[in-house]
């Protein structure tokens, strides 16, 4: 990796995760102003979505747009013109167990509407079709590493062309069997919007290096829990800060043993 950081503006922060329904109230856990009180991910449904599409929206679709479209609201941006990079461990678990089970039975015809939600780049191409996007898009796998992988390439994009690029990170739990192997809790995404320029929604800026320090922990055990559990949600100690408007050092878990170094400077 090349020593110099990668530099960009947060924009704009959209999040759904267990417990948290949105941004507003991530932040206000995270700054200690209420109690974390743990309950299933809430899913918006996706209203952008033409009616036919809108029935088939899985639950990772609803997240991802969810999650993006409230960073671009924040950002107060225009969806149709962002370049994005969607990232996921594992796409739709449920799905995927559909799948499974119609293989695994005596009739093994696949719908089209499975098949087709079935691809990594579902919600990617979701995106395009509710925020009429011709924009360039990146999708991404990286195991418990896709929210640092998706961030890198996000920035890497920012830093070449200097167009904003909108990050959606997002997973899925799978049920069983396949959640004994992969005990993902619950669905959880996170959006940033990233900029080379600084605006007048700008959050902070950050700067993103190569690293060995282990990772930033979370103070309250069950939002510890939560970035351990669901990929996406590694974001959580860089969420911590920009909630606080903190300057500083945070470490996100990325590929072992290498880890990312951010250096944020609030607005």
């Amino acid at each position: 990796m090349n020593p110099t950081p990668l530099h960009a503006w947060i924009n704009g922060v959209g999040l759904i995760a267990p417990g948290l329904p949105d941004w507003p109230t991530a932040a206000a856990v995270l700054r200690d102003e209420v109690a974390y009180v743990p309950a299933p991910s809430v899913l918006p449904a996706p209203m952008l979505l033409p009616p036919a599409e809108r029935r088939r929206a899985s639950r990772v679709i609803r997240l991802s747009l969810g999650v993006g479209l409230e960073a671009v609201t924040h950002a107060g941006a225009d969806a149709a013109t962002l370049a994005t990079v969607f990232s996921a461990s594992g796409a739709d678990g449920h799905n995927c167990h559909a799948l499974c089970e119609q293989l695994a039975g005596d009739d093994r015809q696949i719908s089209p509407t499975r098949f087709h939600n079935s691809v990594h780049n579902a919600a990617a191409g979701y995106w395009g079709i509710a925020t009429r996007s011709m924009a360039p898009c990146q999708v991404l796998g990286a195991f418990d590493a896709s929210f640092g992988a998706g961030l890198l390439d996000a920035l890497a994009q920012v830093a070449l062309g200097g167009e904003p690029v909108l990050l959606v990170a997002y997973d899925s739990e799978y049920p069983e069997p396949l959640h004994a192997k992969r005990d993902t809790p619950d669905c959880g995404g996170v959006a940033l919007l990233l900029s080379a320029q600084r605006s007048e929604r700008s959050l902070a800026s950050v700067a993103v290096t190569a690293g060995r320090a282990p990772a930033d922990v979370l103070a309250v055990p069950a939002l510890e829990r939560l970035r351990r559990n669901i990929p996406a949600m590694r974001a959580l100690p860089l969420l911590h800060h920009l909630a606080h408007g903190m300057a500083g050092a945070v470490v996100l878990d990325y590929l072992a043993p290498m880890q990312l170094q951010l250096e944020l400077q609030p607005c």
